[in-house]
């Protein structure tokens, strides 16, 4: 899993209107490049500084870090955690739409940040 370099908290105040429309924002990535039946097909393309807003994590998924770099996730509860990634880096979690995982991913590092996420649909 990615090395934590720092958690904290931040005030869920400054995103309310974001986290009010996270659990219908499904666009779990920056650009949609693959969709069947069975699978969609992500790219999360950050370059430094930029943010990925609020959303919602509805089916199964797994990501693999693609381009190497740091990024702050902030959860709905208030906590944030800023991680390192790596290439080759995956991680599979479990989320069904009554059990969805919220969050949002910012650069916080000083190079372009890039993912592969692919949800499970069927």
């Amino acid at each position: 899993m990615a090395e934590v370099l720092e958690e904290g908290t931040f005030d869920v105040a400054d995103y309310a209107d974001e986290l009010a429309a996270a659990p219908t924002n499904l666009d779990v990535g920056t650009s949609l490049l693959y969709e069947n039946d069975r699978v969609r097909v992500w790219e999360v393309h950050l370059p430094p500084g930029a943010r990925g807003p609020f959303h919602a994590h509805t089916r199964p998924y797994f990501w693999t870090c693609v381009d190497p770099g740091v990024g702050r996730q902030r959860g709905p509860d208030g906590t944030m955690k800023v991680r390192r990634y790596e290439r080759g880096e995956t991680m599979f979690s479990d989320h069904a739409p009554d059990d969805a995982m919220l969050h949002d991913l910012e650069n916080v590092g000083e190079v372009p940040l890039r993912f592969v996420t692919v949800e499970l649909l069927a």
